[in-house]
């Protein structure tokens, strides 16, 4: 019989949440066993760059790996990789792994993120039909392009599928993108940002398709060869990437008894509705002041770090509640969109700044208030505007435009 493994903390998932929980711990004084759990057989590494410098080949893994082997030994964290959690049982405080080893906790961390959505349309599981989430996702990517791949279809007109897009171009790929919505990134960002997103991308080449639904995916044999869209159009093609976001791994945990309406809910230091068990990153699901309160999901880096922070101090006694300031970024082409706060719910908008130019922010207000900041290159106005995100500052439109009045002005007013 397989002896249990055993750690007075043990965290499920390896990505920026997980890796960032055992270095908080640890930074925070816990002097108690840590066990690191990663699907993944690498050691934990960043994930935003996969799809931007690793992809265009700017980047060898090694130097996206977020820190050495010896580094974890020296923190006295142990990594247990390429295993799989199948099932939680928190009454005993145990978890089942898909070798059908255990493993007992004191304290359970969930980092495990989420899978990537999956496309359901006829010839979904043709090869040559990829996600864009881990490793071995853009290394299958890359290795079809040295194969001889050069018409990529993109699915999906959100930040992965326009930074794919944009790194395919630049490797000198014919790309195709098709976005089932009106406009780009329009779950995220008002039409200032979205109109300027496509205008650039068209001029970069790429063959933008809006309003354009999949029908099915057609192939020769058991590859993919052209995507059929619901009007009857075909686009060619010999490799394609859905980018239409993730299904938050909160299956186990659920199963378990945790409450996990769309992500796993938790309270404001990180806790989930079982004892012992925390969950952070992608999948947590929480009520954000930013969003006035309304329950939500965040997939960002930010998120991830600061939620794990959070949980670090909960279980060092010091507890302090999750109150960080959303962020986020994106990298096209030469362009780089710095995000700050929360523009669900907004009522108006407010351009500041010529796109023509390349440099510009659009800010978006509700019932009056900064709720939030879109900026591209335009990193004066991202760090300024902040604070009148976090003040909920109210300013007149008509001064929040004026591009010749720096925002810190505006926020000591």
């Amino acid at each position: 019989m397989m002896k249990a493994r055993q750690a007075d903390t043990v965290i499920v998932g390896a990505g920026h949440g997980g890796a960032q929980a055992a270095i908080a711990l640890r930074k925070e004084g816990y002097a108690g066993t840590v066990l690191l759990i990663g699907s993944e057989r690498q050691l934990p590494y960043d994930r935003p760059p996969l799809s931007k410098e690793y992809l265009a080949r700017e980047k060898p893994f090694e130097r996206i790996v977020m820190r050495p082997e010896q580094f974890w030994a020296d923190k006295e964290v142990e990594l247990l990789l390429g295993a799989a959690v199948t099932k939680v049982d928190a009454q005993e405080r145990r978890l089942t792994l898909d070798d059908g080893g255990t493993v007992c906790f004191g304290k359970l961390i969930w980092a495990a993120g989420g899978n990537p959505r999956r496309l359901t349309c006829e010839g979904a599981d043709l090869q040559g039909v990829h996600s864009i989430r881990n490793k071995a996702d853009i290394d299958a990517v890359m290795a079809q392009l040295d194969a001889g791949a050069r018409k990529v279809v993109v699915i999906g007109g959100g930040y992965i599928g326009l930074e794919a897009a944009a790194v395919l171009r630049k490797l000198g790929c014919e790309v195709t993108v098709i976005e089932a919505l009106d406009r780009v990134l329009a779950r995220v960002a008002g039409e200032d940002l979205s109109r300027f997103f496509e205008e650039e991308h068209r001029r970069q080449g790429v063959d933008l398709r809006l309003g354009a639904k999949v029908d099915r995916i057609q192939g020769s044999g058991t590859r993919v060869t052209r995507v059929k869209l619901a009007d009857g159009e075909v686009v060619a093609c010999d490799l394609v990437i859905a980018g239409i976001g993730i299904v938050p791994s909160a299956q186990v945990l659920a199963d378990a008894g945790v409450r996990a309406p769309n992500g796993v809910a938790v309270d404001e230091y990180c806790r989930t509705s079982l004892p012992n068990v925390y969950a952070i990153g992608d999948l947590a699901l929480h009520a954000n002041s930013f969003a006035d309160g309304a329950m939500i999901r965040l997939e960002s880096v930010q998120n991830a770090n600061d939620r794990a922070n959070t949980v670090a101090k909960d279980l060092c006694g010091n507890p302090a509640a999750y109150t960080a300031t959303p962020w986020f970024w994106s990298n096209q082409y030469d362009l780089k969109l710095q995000t700050v706060g929360l523009s669900i719910g907004h009522d108006q908008t407010v351009l500041r700044g010529d796109p023509a130019t390349r440099s510009f922010s659009v800010i978006y207000l509700k019932a009056g208030q900064v709720r939030a900041l879109d900026c591209v290159n335009a990193m004066k106005d991202y760090v300024q505007g902040r604070k009148l995100v976090e003040a909920r500052a109210e300013i007149a439109p008509e001064t929040l435009a004026d591009k010749e009045t720096p925002l810190k002005q505006m926020a000591q007013n």
